[in-house]
């Protein structure tokens, strides 16, 4: 059951249009950071916002004293509406505040007010202008300047890693804590968006990115809670879940994404076939042919070092040699690069990639050897085969996402 919470009568209403934004902030539990932040929010938007705005809290099923302060801060101050929620997720929050909202941009924020928020009129700006349809903060912009520990800083990189290889995003921060949104483009998406928790976010972008939208990305200043009370591992595997069933959705195609482009008004680029850019269905194939051949030849070349050197000696020939010749291949046949122009920057950035494989399959062998102390070669070759896989599956998104990036993204096809 969701509840708005009653206007302030005591003050004399001047101007009863719509507010040009709505900031929304989700809390559970919330009780000691809550007033501080609205009150902190309120300040900087009525000093420095040049529009009506409304700060919306929306209470997800606080058991504390939330609930009070929220209401009280209601009454206190004429921009704050306050939204009770009985079921816990911030996305179900933000599902149903924007789309009762009456404002022509909807953003939200996390209660700890983490992003600087001198970055308030840049994110909204583009979206105000009719320039933009969806606006995010990113802390992973050059020019961003972050304050956070390192599990934190690894898990974001990784996890927006992910994304654009499996995804095929192109927006750099799905989970930064600092987003708006047009209110008719909300309408349109929201009722799509599966997702009630933490992915919401991520699915939102993958919608509106996918319906051909403009994303709009501003560089933040961010200094990370440390009491953040996140569970990490319980968010990423929900996360990795949301993946898998946004990606199955966009491969079987039972999202209407091409009426969303056409409500929207937002076409496609008159592109001539081309400057169509290599499919990745063809890229997984040509890379899957070659890996094929490359893991053949490295089997072969294991055997015979092995039967002069270790086990390690042997896997670091075959690998370095097999690898050099992958990236060659991949780069001329995959990738459709030609010419002697940063070949020598493909090869050491494929030794880099190589460097990886290398930790993964002797990492391997040093855990089978510890195991047992004398395996068969069937079992070395076995277990080196089984490592081979998951470092080919990682050797494809780096090729893909950093080795040839411009390439596959069709901006860095030369002629041979």
């Amino acid at each position: 059951m969701t509840s708005f919470a009653q206007p302030n009568t005591a003050a004399v209403a001047v101007d009863n249009s719509p507010p040009m934004l709505d900031v929304t902030i989700p809390v559970h539990n919330e009780e000691t950071d809550l007033a501080p932040a609205v009150r902190r929010l309120n300040a900087h938007l009525t000093r420095y916002f040049p529009y009506r705005f409304a700060i919306t809290i929306a209470d997800n099923a606080s058991t504390d004293g939330t609930p009070l302060i929220a209401a009280a801060l209601a009454t206190e101050l004429d921009a704050v509406r306050y939204v009770r929620l009985e079921e816990k997720g911030r996305g179900r929050a933000l599902n149903a505040v924007w789309l009762a909202s009456d404002a022509q941009v909807l953003a939200y924020m996390d209660v700890d007010l983490s992003t600087d928020l001198n970055a308030v009129l840049p994110l909204v700006a583009p979206l105000i202008s009719g320039h933009s349809d969806l606006a995010i903060g990113s802390r992973l912009s050059r020019h961003s300047r972050v304050v956070r520990g390192t599990k934190r800083e690894v898990i974001s990189r990784g996890y927006n890693l992910i994304l654009r290889s499996t995804l095929l995003t192109r927006f750099s921060d799905a989970q930064c804590g600092f987003k708006a949104i047009r209110s008719e483009v909300s309408r349109q998406l929201l009722p799509l968006v599966q997702d009630t928790g933490w992915f919401f976010d991520t699915e939102l972008l993958v919608l509106a990115e996918r319906s051909g939208l403009r994303i709009h990305e501003v560089p933040v200043d961010w200094v990370d809670d440390p009491d953040s009370r996140v569970d990490l591992l319980s968010t990423a595997i929900a996360d990795l879940k949301g993946v898998a069933r946004v990606g199955r959705a966009l491969a079987t195609g039972s999202l209407p994404l091409a009426e969303i482009r056409a409500q929207l008004g937002r076409q496609p680029l008159d592109v001539s076939p081309a400057e169509v850019p290599p499919g990745l269905l063809r890229q997984l194939v040509r890379f899957a042919f070659i890996g094929v051949l490359s893991t053949l030849a490295y089997l072969v070349l294991f055997v015979l070092a092995r039967g002069t050197v270790g086990a390690q000696a042997a896997n670091f020939f075959a690998l370095l040699v097999t690898a050099m010749a992958n990236t060659a291949a991949n780069r001329r046949l995959t990738f459709g690069i030609s010419g002697s122009s940063k070949a020598a920057t493909h090869q050491a950035q494929g030794l880099a990639v190589f460097a990886l494989g290398l930790a993964l399959t002797s990492g391997s062998l040093a855990a089978l050897h510890v195991i047992t102390a004398h395996p068969s070669r069937g079992i070395e070759v076995g277990t080196l085969v089984v490592a081979n896989l998951v470092a080919t599956a990682l050797r494809f998104v780096l090729l893909r996402r950093w080795v040839f990036r411009r390439a596959a993204d069709g901006g860095e096809i030369q002629a041979g």
